[in-house]
């Protein structure tokens, strides 16, 4: 049961998915600076299918369903 509907498409999770690893190994490697920890907010957002922001702004890359 989900109090909130998915509103990252599968294009956009993995997208998310991948930045956030990449930006979090950047970071702990310390390539990049420690503003690359926040690598962890799209890695989250991607692995629940679910971003705060799209959610105020009633946006949504998921596809249409069917009924």
């Amino acid at each position: 049961m989900s109090f909130t509907p998915n509103n990252v498409g599968a294009l956009d999770r993995a997208a998310r998915v991948g930045l956030g690893m990449l930006l979090l190994g950047l970071a702990a490697t310390g390539s990049i600076g420690p503003w690359g920890y926040a690598g962890a907010i799209p890695l989250l957002t991607g692995a629940a299918g679910i971003c705060p922001l799209y959610s105020l702004l009633g946006f949504s890359t998921c596809g249409r369903r069917r009924r």
